[in-house]
């Protein structure tokens, strides 16, 4: 057994003596008491905003708020957990009370990673991570290697993505203890499974986030992000508690790496940037086992992946690629709407170069900003990539969260799923992909009065105009649309389901015996285009190891392939010299002259 703990600037701290040591920045108020089952104490205050009082005789499961000088009552910004509410107590945990049995466990290489998305909530009836837990054997058979956890961090209401958090350091209590989500982690592991968490430090949510009352200079008033002033990057209080959070995540939860979200709206002015920061203290910081990192970043940038001589990567190890989900969602369902405008004209041109090269957007003008977006990214290896054809983002921002398979249908949805996993580029599915899941995921929140309201409404007025909306998006806030959002598992018991399932995971397997192997030496500049036409699309990649090649047809016009090299490695439905509607065929010549 082994116990994990990460002593954090921020919050209550079991010390070696036994006792407990609570500090607060907050230099927006006078005073602070803390208060605690057998009353209010005095926390003593220094110059530079901090507050602190040590006690003891406090046992783990107590529980403490802050009161200010004017009566009001807050959670601790920093909590290990909440005992119910995000307004509520939270709670004295000590991190070394779950004993870890897998402790043997030293994780998967990246090249290897095939993610599987979920959303703790929604993934099972229960919606919490003990339920979790019982389908880790499933996606063990099923094949994927990485499971992605929503943001899990408390948030306001019991339903809700998880990107709207504001007690960064607490898993959502509607889920589970700490030591429920620690055990999720460590029965991951004895399943073979990494775990990364999807993790937001561009901003707080609306309900629950006290840091502009106790601080001010936590935010710059003058920068906003979409959802309000953004964070305070370079000023120190603030800092630590942006850049511990993920290495307390990984540390305390013994998590295998992160996402993180939307970075381009972390803007930091400091001499280092926190994210190059964070993740050179990573990489520092944690060696027992490989630790990835990911990024979201509309401005499809590569200084945050880098590559050294080995092939490995020193900060960022890969992107998500929403490139290649718009130009895929374009091509297959022709719809042009909002930012997919921007892979309008000829979106199989732009399939081809993101498979090829990494992103259609290179520093080219985007039609629906009028500005140039992107850089070079052919010298990227494909692994740089986390590519997806549908992820919570994209189908829970369509206003009646329909899935890819609704709006494509079923055969053509087949082959760019089988074009997904057997790229070079890493593949990520959404919860339930793999099985032909219909039930939408929809967007869910939890609150309430005024700031319900807001929700709905501003919800109903993003969507005027798009394709999916008709005049009745479901209410966020109401029940019924969170528990239209869970998976129906009972599909895995159909035909239909049955046969979808088994086709996923033919295609990982056939992923992890041959694609694999190719791409621990794979580097830059291994793509090119041979060929393309309506709906149709042919590429190949050249590794050291071999040649893999893959072309795909969509269209009613049946296709003559190009020269491909190699062996057929998968057909479907059949192998054929002409490619007809809905077919794709994948060959590799091994060898290092194929």
């Amino acid at each position: 057994m082994e116990f994990r703990s990460f002593k954090k600037s921020w919050g209550a701290e079991i010390q070696a003596d036994g006792s407990v040591l609570f500090r607060l920045w907050a230099p927006g108020q006078q005073q602070i008491t803390l208060r605690l089952a057998d009353g209010d104490h005095l926390m003593s205050a220094s110059d530079d905003g901090w507050y602190q009082r040590q006690l003891g005789g406090i046992q783990p499961g107590a529980t403490y708020n802050f009161v200010l000088a004017d009566g009001t009552v807050v959670p601790d910004p920093a909590a290990r957990a909440q005992q119910s509410w995000v307004n509520g107590p939270s709670v004295v945990v000590d991190p070394r009370h779950y004993a870890w049995q897998h402790t043997d466990w030293h994780g998967h290489a990246w090249q290897e990673t095939v993610v599987y998305e979920l959303h703790i909530g929604t993934f099972t009836s229960e919606g919490t991570f003990q339920a979790a837990i019982t389908r880790l054997p499933y996606l063990k058979a099923l094949g994927i290697t990485m499971i992605e956890v929503l943001p899990v961090s408390q948030f306001g209401g019991n339903r809700g993505w998880g990107y709207d958090g504001v007690l960064l350091y607490a898993p959502h209590s509607a889920y589970g203890s700490p030591d429920d989500f620690k055990a999720f982690v460590d029965a991951a592991h004895g399943h073979g499974l990494s775990v990364v968490l999807d993790i937001v430090l561009n901003h707080f949510g609306p309900e629950g986030n006290y840091l502009p009352l106790l601080a001010p200079d936590f935010f710059h008033k003058e920068r906003m992000t979409p959802w309000g002033a953004g964070i305070a990057y370079d000023v120190d209080a603030a800092r630590r508690y942006i850049v511990e959070a993920p290495l307390y995540w990984l540390q305390e939860y013994h998590l295998d790496g992160l996402r993180f979200d939307a970075i381009d709206q972390i803007e930091d002015t400091s001499s280092k940037h926190a994210l190059i920061e964070i993740a050179e203290r990573i990489r520092r910081e944690i060696t027992d086992r490989p630790i990835h990192l990911t990024t979201e970043d509309s401005r499809n940038v590569t200084f945050l992946h880098p590559r050294d001589k080995q092939g490995h990567a020193p900060l960022f190890t890969g992107e998500w690629n929403d490139d290649f989900h718009n130009a895929i969602h374009v091509f297959a369902t022709g719809e042009t709407h909002a930012y997919y405008q921007d892979f309008a004209d000829v979106p199989e041109k732009l399939i081809a170069r993101i498979l090829t090269e990494g992103f259609a957007y290179q520093g080219e003008i985007s039609p629906q900003s009028g500005q140039r977006r992107g850089v070079p990214s052919a010298a990227q290896p494909p692994i740089a990539f986390v590519d997806f054809i549908q992820n919570h983002d994209q189908v829970g921002n369509r206003a009646q969260g329909d899935r890819l398979i609704t709006l494509a249908g079923t055969d053509r949805t087949k082959v760019l799923l089988a074009t997904l996993l057997l790229s070079p580029h890493i593949p990520l599915l959404f919860m339930g992909e793999e099985y032909g899941e219909t039930n939408p995921f929809l967007f869910f929140t939890d609150f309430h009065g005024d700031l319900a309201k807001a929700v709905r409404e501003g919800r109903a007025r993003e969507f005027t105009g798009h394709a999916g909306h008709d005049d009745s998006v479901p209410d966020p806030n109401a029940e019924e649309t969170f528990n239209r959002s869970k998976l129906d598992w009972s599909k895995l018991e159909s035909e239909k389901g049955k046969a979808w399932l088994a086709f996923t995971q033919q295609l990982l397997a056939l992923r992890q015996r041959h694609i694999v192997p190719l791409l621990a030496t794979a580097g830059g500049h291994s793509g090119k285009v041979l060929k393309t036409a309506k709906g149709f699309i042919a590429v190949s990649w050249q590794f050291p190891q071999g040649e893999l090649s893959l072309a795909l047809n969509i269209s009613k016009q049946a296709q003559p392939l190009p020269t491909m090299a190699g062996k057929t490695l998968f057909a479907w439905p059949q192998e054929n010299d002409v490619l007809p509607q809905h077919a794709i065929v994948v060959r590799l010549a091994q060898g290092e002259k194929a």
